[in-house]
């Protein structure tokens, strides 16, 4: 579940539900293509205010539920993970980049849409469930404890 997020200044709880299709809907995100996934949300967690609440995949396709900061717009937070994700995915999972021809993980497009605070976290991931026919769930964050160390000093 959700916690706000606490700063020097501010008190949030901003959270908001993207999915991001792979290059040509290609049938690409295998077991290992998972696990990079998630090492690389963890990370991702790390290092910006991005929490992931859920990640969840179907072939062609990824779920994040993601808590942020308001200094993000859905825009920026779109930007950094596929960035990131997709760098990791193609470096690590060379049968990946082969499969999409040497181009891009991700298409350019996505979805996102913003989640509200009261009761719909639950919804959305059951929504997201509900989705694909193979919908596996890779991550489900059950608090914040322990990430807000960078960011506690902001």
């Amino acid at each position: 579940m959700s916690e706000h997020i606490h700063k020097s200044h501010n008190v949030s709880k901003l959270m908001y539900h993207f999915v991001f299709p792979t290059k040509y809907r290609r049938v690409v995100v295998s077991e290992e293509v998972d696990e990079v996934i998630k090492e690389t949300c963890e990370e991702i967690s790390k290092r910006y205010g991005l929490y992931f609440l859920e990640i969840g995949t179907d072939k062609d396709h990824v779920h994040f539920l993601i808590q942020s900061v308001p200094s993000y717009s859905p825009t920026q937070i779109v930007k950094i993970v596929k960035s990131i994700t997709a760098k990791e995915v193609l470096s690590r999972c060379p049968e990946v980049k082969r499969e999409l021809w040497g181009g891009n993980f991700w298409s350019s497009g996505y979805y996102v849409a913003k989640v509200s605070e009261h009761g719909n976290e639950e919804v959305i991931a059951n929504y997201v469930k509900n989705q694909g026919n193979e919908y596996k769930k890779l991550f489900r964050n059950q608090g914040l404890e322990g990430q807000m160390t960078l960011f506690d000093y902001m």
